[in-house]
């Protein structure tokens, strides 16, 4: 009987376990927080204990915002079956536990960046507001909202450049914008998979209100295509060198022509290979620049 309720003990906490991975969006927050590593290396950082912090602070505070918005949206999920079975939405979790959860770890994420400096801390408060009190709600109004939502999303990269070097530079500038840009091809990768659940809870996320078209995906590929000079301008201003040149003009020529493919085929299966191709472009281009920018 003991050994019993040990078990059960053992199963209530592993769920519970599970249910606050999801709640903060475990590794999403996980793969947000590669890219601020990225570019801390990149402006020079140093494996230390602000480094510790940096890594830290930052999952911690994308793991609040995903928290919050999880409290806000929850009536939305329980209607798609992508986010139904989340805690809150599947009833395994009450609103109350969820917002002291959010709390607490964005607190202390917050806490931790603003002990690596202010403007680090700035940044990471800046993140969690946009997202949650402008992006959240404005997802259910208008397709803008990836727009909106494009801006906390790419600050862990400037965040990563500003907690390594104490200033908001030319540097933290283009590693904003390199992410900025990618944002719209691989979010509308993942709008255009789950447009039917999406439009289940009443968002509509993809640029054209034609939705799965070829608007849509004329869009993404014009993106796509911006990415790729964009992505060059490390190299361009002399932060890098020719790797980054080489390398990220045929990285970023095969992330396009995965666009392309969208747009000649509007089938889920090459939204798909968008989204996993984005998911690669990302941390690649990325280390690229770092260690091209370390070479001798």
């Amino acid at each position: 009987m003991l050994a019993k309720d040990t078990t059960i003990q053992k199963a209530g906490i592993l769920t519970k376990v599970k249910d606050y991975a999801m709640l903060v969006k475990l590794r999403l927050s996980l793969l947000v927080v590669i890219s601020a590593i990225a570019t801390w290396f990149f402006a020079g950082g140093q494996v230390n204990f602000y480094f510790v912090l940096l890594v830290a602070g930052g999952f911690l505070i994308t793991g609040s915002s995903n928290a919050f918005n999880q409290v806000l949206e929850r009536d939305l999920d329980a209607k798609m079956d992508r986010t139904k079975d989340r805690p809150l939405p599947a009833g395994r979790m009450g609103v109350a536990e969820a917002l002291v959860v959010a709390f607490v770890i964005g607190a202390a994420g917050l806490l931790m960046l603003f002990s690596i400096n202010f403007l680090s801390g700035i940044l990471g408060l800046l993140a969690m507001v946009l997202y949650v009190v402008i992006y959240t709600p404005m997802k259910q109004i208008t397709p803008w909202a990836v727009f909106t939502g494009a801006f906390p999303g790419a600050i862990p990269p400037m965040l990563g450049v500003v907690a390594a070097t104490g200033a908001f530079n030319f540097e933290a500038g283009l590693m904003f914008l390199v992410q900025f840009a990618w944002q719209f091809p691989h979010f509308w990768a993942i709008a255009w998979i789950t447009d039917a659940d999406y439009a289940k809870a009443g968002f509509s996320l993809l640029p054209s209100k034609g939705r799965k078209n070829k608007a849509s995906a004329f869009q993404v590929i014009v993106y796509s295509a911006f990415l790729v000079p964009i992505s060059l301008l490390p190299w361009a201003f002399g932060m890098t060198g020719k790797t980054s040149l080489i390398v990220g003009t045929i990285l970023g020529l095969w992330f396009f022509m995965t666009a392309y493919r969208l747009y000649l085929t509007l089938e889920d299966k090459s939204a798909r290979a968008l989204m996993f191709a984005s998911f690669i472009y990302l941390p690649v281009i990325q280390f690229l620049y770092v260690f091209d920018k370390i070479q001798p």
